[in-house]
């Protein structure tokens, strides 16, 4: 390798300060060093974690749409008929069992049942039950897998929010993207391994950085987030007087100083600066063209509905999210928020349901005429769901509903799952499950099968302690696999 003109951390003793702690006091320098530096030291090279999949991926890619704030599932696709008929009469104590509640709650003397105003209807010959507010999704019944049994320990929206990403309650885990980057990489290397789009106006509970983190993981596997705007990543044009060939030139000599060095000692965390380096330097011309819609047809822009043009809004980040898909990008993971509804639930469904229905089967309509929803895994739902009962005043009109960990709805559409199928059983008061409960870890250990990881497999050792996405436990669900 050619050397550089200037080697100004070069020393006379030849050794860098990590040769010269590990060989001062038998290594214990080096020791003690070690602990207190990020696990990425340890790695050796930047490649994917997995030479290749444990068994044939059913999926390529994961397109999240993450519904935060914990929709109603009986206000959407939970249809219980008895919450109508005892609509204001008390959650009997059966049922209840003296489960826990949130602190909204505690505080209430009666907990009168509130039945859904909306009418439901069985669409498809799945004959899947959809309330009046999503016209569009019921359209696709028949392309829709539902999991009515999910369930979660977590009652409140930071913590379910961070376990239904990343598996535990506790921030600092790092989330499913991130588990799939370092797992499985990437073959489109002008593109982040895992993106994530917000809305560009945020209503309820705050996005943190922390719902697409990569915890312990290496720094490369963060989710990157594209923002609402004209430029979808900061920084990445070229300052007024800078073109790119001299930007190039700048990377290419920084990549000459690094090798050297890294030469002279090995230093993964340098190596992986590198790749970010040579990562922003080819994002330059790969975010402005993928964010790039005017080549989109008129059809497609009119099948996401209104506000696809306008960067930010859930429709243009469907539709983004379908051409990072393209792309070859294997985790996106789209945010909507707002379904928080402790108080007006009713209006709060038709709006959020409204923002979120066409966009949603839009994409799930596109990618099938492009040939991409047999190998791309769509998912749609929450944190946790909203009680059967009234939080607050009720009337006639009007009522609001608590956090409900104990069952809630996801759906999946296709990369290999049962199409037209319902999983689990909610009790007549959509309180507790019947039948087919599955908990968070199991969600994620199906999601990493259809993706070909065993999820037992995948892990990564920090702390003294093997760690993976499905913490100790988790199943695949096979009832809902193609």
């Amino acid at each position: 390798m050619k050397k550089p003109l200037c080697t100004g951390f070069e020393n006379p003793l030849g050794m860098s300060r990590r040769s010269f702690l590990n060989q001062v006091g038998m290594g214990l320098g080096g020791l003690a060093l070690g602990s207190m530096m990020n696990p990425l030291q340890a790695l050796t090279n930047n490649g994917p974690a997995l030479s290749g999949t444990h068994f044939p991926a059913k999926a390529k890619r994961v397109i999240y749409l993450f519904q935060s704030g914990g929709p109603s599932q009986m206000d959407l696709f939970d249809y219980k008929p008895r919450l109508n008929t005892e609509h204001g009469q008390e959650l009997p104590d059966s049922i209840r069992k003296g489960q826990r509640l949130t602190g909204m709650s505690t505080s209430q003397a009666s907990f009168p049942l509130a039945g859904s105003p909306f009418e439901f209807k069985q669409h498809g010959e799945s004959g899947a039950w959809f309330s009046e507010t999503l016209p569009h999704m019921a359209s696709i019944a028949d392309k829709l897998c539902f999991v009515k049994s999910m369930y979660t320990e977590a009652i409140n929206h930071g913590p379910a929010v961070t376990m239904m990403l990343s598996g535990s309650q506790i921030p600092g885990r790092p989330t499913a993207g991130s588990w799939l980057s370092y797992g499985l990489g990437s073959s489109n290397k002008n593109l982040p391994s895992y993106v994530v789009l917000t809305p560009k106006v945020a209503k309820g509970q705050p996005l943190t950085s922390r719902y697409w983190g990569s915890g312990f993981l290496p720094g490369r596997h963060d989710g990157v987030s594209f923002r609402a705007d004209k430029d979808a990543v900061l920084y990445l044009n070229n300052p007024e007087g800078v073109s790119r060939s001299s930007r190039s030139k700048t990377i290419n000599h920084l990549k000459e100083f690094h090798e050297y060095q890294v030469s002279q000692q090995s230093d993964p965390v340098l190596e992986a600066q590198i790749e970010q380096y040579e990562m922003a330097f080819r994002m330059q011309a790969s975010v402005p063209e993928v964010s790039d819609i005017s080549g989109e047809s008129k059809a497609t822009l009119e099948l996401y509905g209104e506000g696809v043009t306008e960067p930010g809004t859930y429709a243009a980040n469907c539709l983004l999210a379908r051409r990072l898909a393209e792309r070859d990008v294997p985790f996106v993971q789209v945010f909507h928020t707002g379904w928080d509804a402790h108080g007006n639930c009713p209006e709060k469904v038709r709006t959020n349901s409204k923002k979120t229905d066409q966009a949603s089967t839009a994409l799930i309509k596109d990618l099938e005429s492009r040939g991409m929803l047999d190998d791309t895994l769509v998912i749609w739902g929450g944190e946790f769901g909203r009680t059967n009962y009234c939080q607050g005043k009720m009337t006639k009109t009007n009522f609001g509903r608590d956090h409900h960990p104990r069952c809630f709805t996801t759906w999946m559409a296709g990369g290999g799952i049962k199409p037209g199928y319902t999983h689990g059983v909610t009790d007549e008061y959509c309180y507790n499950l019947d039948q087919g409960g599955v908990h968070v870890h199991d969600f994620h250990a199906t999601m990493m099968h259809l993706l070909g990881i065993d999820h037992e497999r995948l892990t990564y050792k920090y702390q003294g302690r093997h760690f993976r996405l499905t913490d100790v436990h988790g199943h695949v669900v096979k009832e809902v696999l193609a």
